[in-house]
């Protein structure tokens, strides 16, 4: 099924992360960098995110933050290239209720995942 997020299409190891940091900067937003390793890797595309404390203090917040960009991952996931993918929260969110803050990441997350499914 396409639509699914199974464990195979999530990073799991701090040397996959470190693998996709390093990489280049493939897209970037208002609240986002999404980083990729330096040459693809075969196989589907798989996601990893960083949420630090820093910049969302409340475990709500960024539990929120990880949960829409995984379902924005899951339902784009077919059409985007193969290799690692780390969403990285690099700016605090505006004062704002969780329902906002969900709204304005998943229009952020559509649009950067839009800008990687195009290369």
């Amino acid at each position: 099924m396409p639509t699914d997020f199974p464990s195979a299409a999530r990073l799991h190891r701090p040397s996959e992360y470190a693998a996709a940091l390093k990489g280049r900067r493939i897209a970037r937003g208002a609240l986002f960098i999404v980083s990729g390793p330096r040459q693809s890797e075969p196989g589907p595309a798989r996601l990893g995110l960083v949420v630090p404390k820093r910049h969302a203090p409340l475990a709500v917040t960024r539990n929120a933050i990880k949960r829409v960009i995984r379902e924005a991952f899951r339902l784009r996931r077919a059409g985007l290239p193969d290799g690692d993918l780390v969403f990285r929260l690099v700016s605090r969110p505006a004062p704002a209720s969780l329902t906002v803050l969900k709204r304005q990441v998943r229009e952020e997350a559509d649009a950067l995942l839009g800008r990687i499914a195009k290369c």
